[in-house]
């Protein structure tokens, strides 16, 4: 998360009305789609997913906290991100004060429970686990910072300091592979020789070595990638099969040499590997733009983000073409999050509109058609839990009822019927401005259609001339929180409903 600082066929299509309507003569001009299922232009390579980021919400106890891992494991997912991260210490870091030559702090009591309910809901799958916060003492500091006895209390401050005690990061590798050992081997040694027994014998497949470390600790390039070979070090030794993962920036945009560096493997201890990199993207709308212009400012700044990957693509190809791109961070963070944030994380009075999780969920279903081109290996919608006072616009449950919501359904939706594998062929439609789509053949043999329209208007869709009778499963206003409702259509010409996103399927 952004820290404050900043056959059968288908169709996904985002719509533009509270409902679906069905009609042979469908409001305004249709857009016609043409598609050519001879011309396959990539192979996907994507993996649609979401990241889950540590909050009280997620606590036992939270009103939402089973529906939160229900819903979690219902989706399904592979390669879901686990992040404890800063403004939660005690949620967060295993170690909170520094060892003596006597005793040690590591307390895993509040850390345990959120870890294992998120482990039982994506067993069976892939994931990216990244327990991103340093321990503050092992930074250099003016004093000690200070940790609220309440664990569920937002710190903003916590991590203070730039240089590192340990230059080497030998100290900073340590914490971070008594940390994996603790999960995957069943307990360690302290720094004192104690055993500390957990029983755990759980699987990394992927470490994500630290976050938008643009942000945090006046990190440079340079010291990151020290940092990154120090912990990927010390990882591989207690956990050889793990893989891992770098950078996690937030603002990738900014500074080309992040990747330039990063990237060249002669800037690492001879060994190291680079096998995934990470970055991550918010549409970012101006305090008092709403529904009318969100329409253009999400679309807008993702297209802009589009280039920025493309740029780092060409980098990473150039450098360490075997590495693998993860964007784990993707959707909306409205004003109104960050002024909560620089309130101290006081909660405001919630004034997000319904339609507003159909535009975020249209977005990502956007996001997700434009990378896949590009061969973005997973395409991470951020994130499952948020709330007032804890960024409430990037939620994809519904902190009121416990129900996931819009943005939640259509990961749902793309994720049950997109996967790598498919081909993505040659789309036209004859205009491009509100609606964007794009054809798929699956490795199944299905034909499969992913329609987007981008703005808070009837949109009229013209489908191929031999679609004529299709069922279709529609996220929309008047869906809700509920799961999608599937409708029977008939004739070629839609007229679709605001920011909903379906999946049109025929015979």
């Amino acid at each position: 998360m952004t820290s404050f600082y900043r056959g059968v066929a288908a169709v996904v299509v985002s719509l533009v009305m509270p409902f679906l309507v069905w009609s042979q003569s469908a409001t305004g001009k249709p857009n016609v789609v043409t598609i050519d299922w001879n011309k396959t232009i990539i192979v996907s390579k994507s993996t649609p997913t979401l990241q889950v980021v540590v909050n009280p919400m997620l606590r036992a106890g939270s009103p939402i906290h089973d529906g939160s891992f229900d819903a979690l494991k219902k989706l399904g997912a592979d390669y879901v991100r686990y992040v404890p991260w800063e403004p939660y210490p005690r949620l967060a870091v295993a170690e909170l004060e520094p060892p003596t030559k006597s005793s040690t702090s590591w307390d895993f009591k509040l850390i345990d429970p959120m870890t294992k309910d998120f482990m039982d809901a994506t067993s069976g799958h892939p994931i990216i686990m990244n327990f991103s916060t340093i321990p503050s003492w092992l930074f250099k500091t003016e004093k000690p910072v200070a940790i609220p006895q309440d664990p569920n209390q937002v710190v903003w401050d916590y991590t203070q300091g730039t240089e590192l005690n340990d230059p080497s990061g030998k100290e900073l590798g340590d914490y971070y592979a008594r940390l994996v050992s603790w999960y995957t081997r069943g307990g360690f040694s302290d720094e004192n020789g104690k055993e500390h027994k957990s029983g755990y014998s759980y699987s990394f497949p992927i470490w994500e070595v630290l976050n938008e470390v643009d942000f945090e600790h006046q990190t440079t390039p340079e010291l990151y990638t020290q940092r990154y070979d120090a912990i990927v070090t010390a990882i591989h030794k207690v956990s050889p099969d793990t893989k891992f993962m770098g950078l996690a920036l937030a603002q990738p945009q900014l500074d080309p040499k992040w990747f330039s560096y990063f990237l060249d493997h002669t800037h690492h201890q001879v060994g190291i590997p680079l096998d995934y990199i990470s970055y991550h993207f918010y549409a970012s709308p101006s305090l008092d733009e709403g529904l009318a212009n969100w329409q253009y400012t999400f679309f807008d700044q993702a297209d802009r983000f589009l280039t920025n990957v493309r740029y780092v693509e060409a980098i990473r190809k150039r450098l360490s073409p075997e590495t693998k791109t993860d964007l784990n961070e993707l959707g909306v963070i409205l004003p109104t999050d960050e002024l909560e944030n620089r309130d101290h994380g006081r909660p405001h009075p919630d004034r997000i509109p319904a339609l507003y999780w159909n535009a975020a969920g249209s977005l990502y279903a956007y996001l997700f058609v434009e990378l896949s081109k590009q061969g973005i290996d997973i395409i991470g919608e951020s994130q499952l839990v948020g709330y007032p006072s804890q960024f409430p616009s990037v939620s994809m449950m519904d902190w009121k009822n416990g129900k996931p919501n819009a943005r939640y359904w259509v990961l749902k939706l793309i994720k049950d019927n997109f996967h790598a594998g498919d081909k993505l062929v040659d789309t036209k439609l004859s205009s491009w401005s509100d609606v964007e789509g794009q054809g798929f053949e699956t490795s199944g043999g299905h034909k499969l259609l992913l329609l987007l329209n981008k703005r808070n208007r009837e949109a009229a869709i013209t489908l191929p001339a031999d679609v004529t009778n299709y069922a279709v499963s529609v996220v929309d206003g008047a869906t809700g929180d509920d799961a999608p409702r599937t409708l029977q259509g008939n004739g070629n010409t839609l007229t679709l409903s605001p920011f909903a996103v379906a999946v049109v399927s025929w015979k």
